[in-house]
């Protein structure tokens, strides 16, 4: 599973560069399995692996993350963990062992996430292509009565506390 991942990850890795986003693996093996398994990748699958792997061999960094279950014994979870340049930690999407990771969805959030934060706006589901108002965003609730009879002016809505907009994605 991993081994998909990791070449479905670098296959798609000047997308996320492109997106100012940097990938980092973890996985609880020592170094130099880190290094055969890179290796192998390259030798066998026609992938090199461009992105650093992060040896946590003593599974503490996993243990703080929550990746370690006690009914998995030491296995890992799969998880995916978006940080914002200011290091918060904006999202957590913790997979099965048995279900590898989704790049179109992952990318997607961390458009989501940029443009939430880029434009002060919200992302509705299975954005850009939501059922109601396709590609557009949320504008968020007014929070006064004066804005909210402004808005339904300015903006598409079906409510006041319902405008949507278009809105320029990288």
């Amino acid at each position: 599973m991993c081994t998909t991942e990791f070449v479905a990850f670098q296959r798609r890795f000047e997308e996320f560069k492109k997106l100012d986003c940097e990938l980092i693996g973890l996985s609880i093996d020592q170094v130099f399995s880190h290094i055969k398994w890179v290796e192998w990748i390259k030798e066998n699958l026609n992938e090199e692996i461009k992105f650093p792997i992060i040896a946590d061999d003593t599974g503490r960094i996993a243990k703080i993350l929550g990746l370690i279950h006690s009914s998995k014994g030491t296995n890992t979870v799969r998880a995916v963990f978006a940080v914002d340049p200011q290091g918060i930690m904006r999202a957590m999407i913790y997979y099965p062992q048995e279900l590898g990771r989704n790049m179109d969805e992952i990318l997607r959030m961390v458009r989501g996430l940029q443009t939430v934060d880029e434009n002060g706006v919200a992302i509705p589901a299975n954005w850009p292509n939501n059922e109601l108002i396709g590609d557009e965003v949320i504008i968020p609730p007014a929070t006064d009565e004066k804005t909210a009879k402004e808005r339904v002016k300015q903006y598409e809505c079906y409510d006041w506390w319902f405008c949507h907009k278009k809105q320029e994605v990288k």
